[in-house]
């Protein structure tokens, strides 16, 4: 009885996150009420989550939550019959990134223990007390400034942060998330429409998300002009303060250095065989054979979270435009979290 509320309530925090964006004007200082306090609060703390990208994070989530599809994902996992507490240090690079973990451990018929990021600390609060009133009371969860009793762990950092963690509880039952980027594969027939799509899966959130696409493969005889031509509809990404800091210190180094880079005045493309690029750069390289690709993909897949493509190169990649839309079955790091969930 107890998911079947759950999931009620969520359907409800749907409706009425939907609701809200709905009516959301164009000029915000007209709304005076809870849930756009919490947006603007969290741009005035950390400028990377805008309004803008915020509400785009509660579309996505909203587009997701129905009660067909949560009731699909999750009938293929075990519910737990007796609780147990699932510590969760969260990310903050994009709105709401933690949330899937929430939610998971939540229908899991656990109890999330919950640390949140310092840069995203106000809307997964205020959701789950949304949700838990829609659920009659029925969401159980913790907020925590530090993780003590638990009996497993779900954690997420950078790469320096994953070593102290995974020592620090190498003795729980733990998952451990490192740095993971994306990268695109283009076929070089794609059309401005794709292109266009391209240019959400590298810009939106800035750029800071593990699904941001950062390195781009292209045919030999690609045009990269068509990429700068498609890219235009995210030219006002220069207008923020820490964005255009990360473009000018990146630009000024390459001048120094004589490196060789194109450049629009917003975002600078670096033929460069990096996996991972800064902030306002794009990495390419072209290729002669797709089985460079591969062997690529394939010496880096510890630190590739998706792959944006084509599906006709079959590349077990998603299509353009996709990358900040997963569904409630894709895990982070391609780790299954509801599995892990099952045997805590």
């Amino acid at each position: 009885m107890t998911i079947e509320k759950q999931i009620s309530g969520l359907c409800k925090l749907s409706d009425f996150i939907k609701g809200f964006l709905e009516k959301v004007p164009e000029n915000y200082d007209e709304i005076d009420e809870e849930f756009y306090i919490i947006l603007k609060k969290s741009e005035i703390e950390n400028s990377w989550f805008t309004i803008e990208n915020q509400k785009i994070a509660l579309k996505q989530w909203s587009n997701l939550l129905f009660e067909e599809n949560i009731k699909n994902w999750l009938s293929n996992y075990q519910i737990a019959k007796i609780p147990k507490k699932v510590g969760l240090i969260l990310a903050g690079n994009i709105p709401m990134v933690g949330f899937h973990d929430v939610i998971s451990v939540v229908l899991s018929g656990n109890i999330p223990v919950i640390k949140l990021s310092s840069k995203d600390k106000r809307m997964i609060p205020f959701l789950l007390q949304k949700w838990n009133a829609f659920s009659e009371g029925n969401v159980k969860y913790e907020l925590a400034e530090r993780l003590e009793h638990f009996d497993a762990v779900i954690a997420t950092g950078s790469n320096n942060t994953a070593r102290y963690l995974e020592y620090y509880f190498k003795d729980h039952l733990s998952i451990i998330r490192k740095n993971r980027t994306s990268i695109a594969v283009l076929k070089g027939d794609e059309t401005d429409e794709e292109l266009q799509l391209l240019a959400e899966d590298i810009f939106r959130y800035f750029g800071l998300g593990c699904r941001n696409v950062t390195r781009i493969f292209v045919p030999a005889d690609f045009k990269i002009d068509r990429l700068f031509e498609n890219f235009l509809n995210f030219k006002e990404i220069i207008n923020h303060n820490g964005y255009v800091n990360n473009y000018e210190y990146n630009r000024a180094i390459y001048l120094l250095n004589q490196e060789k880079f194109w450049d629009n005045n917003f975002v600078m493309l670096k033929e460069d065989e990096q996996l991972f690029s800064p902030l306002s750069v794009i990495n390419f390289s072209r290729y002669s054979s797709l089985d460079e690709v591969k062997d690529f993909i394939k010496s880096n897949e510890e630190n590739i979270q998706t792959i944006v493509a084509n599906p006709v190169l079959a590349l077990d990649s998603i299509p353009f435009g996709e990358a900040q839309n997963p569904g409630l079955a894709t895990y982070a790091d391609h780790v299954d979290t509801m599995r892990f969930l099952e045997v805590v």
